[in-house]
């Protein structure tokens, strides 16, 4: 079993209530926007990373992180980019490849709107856990937290924290 910390769209922000969660996880997933690789190096050092850069983010990000992750965790095809829509509304840089061979789960950000939902006709998951980040017109910063566990995604909680 895993449990994993999903965040996005940080621009450049990271303080101790994120790291505490951070903590907590078995791996942290950042679906893009970072900002600062200060922020990634930050999350890097408690526990392991996985990442995509966003449209904010600048080369020396770009070197570091891909456009889209797609890997395996505990029995689940997980894939993360930036700017993915969501069912129904895909992103058209991201729409044959989830048409052609879709994940089990689908990560993204960039709307700063946290959203879980199924996709019934492609049989996936979306996420977006909304914006942990204090630039954007969101009014409360959101991350989602859950587990993987012999291929069942579940205790999906949403972490909420004031954007002071």
């Amino acid at each position: 079993m895993k449990k994993i910390l999903l965040l996005s769209d940080t621009h450049s922000y990271i303080d101790d209530r994120i790291l505490a969660y951070a903590e907590k996880a078995d791996e942290i997933w950042h679906a893009g926007d970072i900002g600062d690789l200060r922020v990634t190096d930050a999350l890097k050092e408690i526990k392991p990373l996985k990442a995509v850069f966003g449209n904010i983010d600048d080369h020396e990000i770009r070197k570091e992180f891909p456009l889209n992750n797609r890997f395996m965790c505990e029995g689940v095809d997980v894939l993360i980019t930036h700017i993915g829509g969501y069912p129904g509304r895909y992103s058209p840089a991201i729409r044959s490849e989830l048409y052609a061979s879709p994940p089990k789960l689908f990560i993204c950000g960039h709307s700063h709107i946290l959203k879980v939902m199924p996709d019934r006709k492609l049989d996936l998951l979306h996420m977006n856990p909304g914006a942990v980040g204090k630039h954007g017109f969101h009014k409360v910063r959101t991350m989602l937290r859950f587990t993987i566990d012999q291929s069942k995604i579940d205790n999906l909680e949403v972490i909420e924290m004031k954007r002071d």
